[in-house]
């Protein structure tokens, strides 16, 4: 548990992050544009980043591609899970009628679809962390390229 301890800490602050952004758009009734919900990229992308860099930090010698990539999975997964539940709150009990808002948005006879929003916010945050993760340990990954000594 103690190698995820850092992780899932990152993945905590990112989800308050990712919540404390849905919460100010949704002070301006921004939050029913959807177009804004790809800041949430940057946001999450952010938290795996740093999480990923002070894992490499803190173990500069046991620093393995594996170990990173779990880092990255879980800080993201995390967000994902805790910020999926928020927003399952937020549209059911806080404002009942946010889904109808995006719902007009999108489908204009379509009712009842509160399972395939929070299942498609939570697909696009996994999706969002696996990619973010593969890319961002093309940057921390060690080179296999052995520098010839001169003789």
């Amino acid at each position: 548990m103690k190698r995820f301890a850092l992780p899932i800490r990152f993945g905590i602050v990112t989800s308050g992050c990712l919540i404390a952004y849905f919460l100010i758009l949704s002070l301006f009734g921004l939050h029913t544009n959807v177009f804004y919900s790809l800041f949430n990229g940057v946001i999450t992308g952010f938290g795996i980043y740093e999480a990923i860099k002070y894992l490499r930090i803190q173990d500069r010698e046991g620093f393995s591609y594996s170990k990173g990539f779990s880092a990255g999975i879980v800080t993201g997964f995390v967000a994902t899970l805790i910020f999926t539940v928020f927003f399952a709150f937020y549209a059911t009990e806080v404002n009942a009628g946010f889904l109808e808002a995006l719902s007009s948005v999108f489908f204009k006879d379509f009712k009842n679809f509160e399972g395939i929003v929070f299942f498609t916010v939570a697909i696009m945050g996994f999706a969002t962390t696996l990619v973010l993760t593969l890319s961002f340990m093309q940057l921390f990954k060690s080179s296999n390229n052995l520098k010839k000594k001169s003789a």
